[in-house]
């Protein structure tokens, strides 16, 4: 096997065409030079240079390995700088998952704050539900997710990325729209509901039965999307519980009212990660996040 050194030796003979020119570019003597071409020229079992007593030529086999050999110091000379990098978390992949409503805002942001202040790192997103970006993260598949709580205190640490109100999207022009004030329990007897899917969407299923006493009667669709929720109410389907930011969606036709007290900061979104994570650049990230992504 050749030594990078013996690739510098052969480098310099081939540029300079000359042993005693290249043994002096690398500061030795022209013996050594030329056992370390003759050991290189062993280890690959060819011919680089024909020489005589005047003249040095690279052979075919030559020119071809002198291209390889200068990609090869190169990088070879980039490695350290790059380890230290990867291992300072200036450099690196972090895999991120995030829930489908995170989209319309928050992950934006972090994304922007991420390329602008660690413009080395990498990033691959995934969307999935808290429970898959729970198991991922256990498996190693995923190093952050933005997801709903709950989700297992003793293995993961969190930081909470937004609390939002979740507020009550309805048709442009339904009666609810001329209540004044925050819309009751009472204003929605009667009302027909399209509400989360209590298998795809539980985060907002449980928030919304625990703040209010759904009439299962009243609802007409079953959905785990906000964006399909808003989409079936701007078709006057009936109403929605969705979060603020989904006014983001930007969907015409749809307006959102005020529940009151009981519906402030409802929503929340929390930054999660194992705590027995060895990712350097997931480390960086989360001093973004600890400075407020600023």
């Amino acid at each position: 096997m050749f030594t990078l050194d013996q690739i510098r030796c052969f480098v310099a003979v081939a540029e300079e065409l000359h042993f005693g020119r290249a043994a002096e570019r690398l500061q030795m003597t022209q013996p050594p030079l030329s056992r370390q071409i003759q050991k290189l020229e062993r280890s690959l079992q060819v011919s680089l240079l024909n020489r005589d007593h005047r003249n040095v030529e690279l052979t075919a086999a030559g020119h071809a390995f002198l291209t390889e050999s200068r990609e090869l110091l190169a990088a070879a000379e980039r490695a350290p700088a790059t380890a230290r990098s990867i291992a300072s978390g200036q450099e690196g992949v972090v895999r991120i998952g995030f829930t489908a409503a995170a989209g319309f805002g928050v992950l934006g942001e972090l994304l922007a704050s991420i390329a602008e202040t660690l413009p080395k790192v990498s990033l691959e997103l995934s969307e999935l539900v808290t429970r898959q970006q729970a198991a991922a993260l256990m498996e190693g598949s995923l190093d952050l997710g933005l997801a709903r709580p709950p989700f297992d205190a003793e293995t993961f640490e969190s930081h909470l990325l937004l609390a939002e109100d979740l507020v009550l999207a309805v048709p442009s022009g339904h009666r609810l729209t001329g209540i004044r004030g925050a819309v009751q329990e009472s204003d929605l007897r009667g009302v027909k509901l399209i509400m989360h899917s209590p298998l795809t969407a539980r985060y907002f299923y449980d928030l919304i039965v625990r703040m209010l006493p759904i009439d299962h009667g009243q609802v007409v669709h079953t959905v785990g999307q906000i964006t399909t929720m808003v989409a079936l109410v701007r078709a006057r389907r009936g109403v929605a519980f969705v979060p603020a930011s989904a006014r983001l969606l930007g969907i015409d036709g749809v307006e959102y009212l005020d529940l009151g007290p009981v519906a402030r900061d409802a929503v929340q979104l929390h930054a999660i990660w194992h705590q027995h994570h060895a990712n350097p650049a997931l480390d960086r990230v989360l001093e973004l996040l600890d400075a407020g992504l600023e």
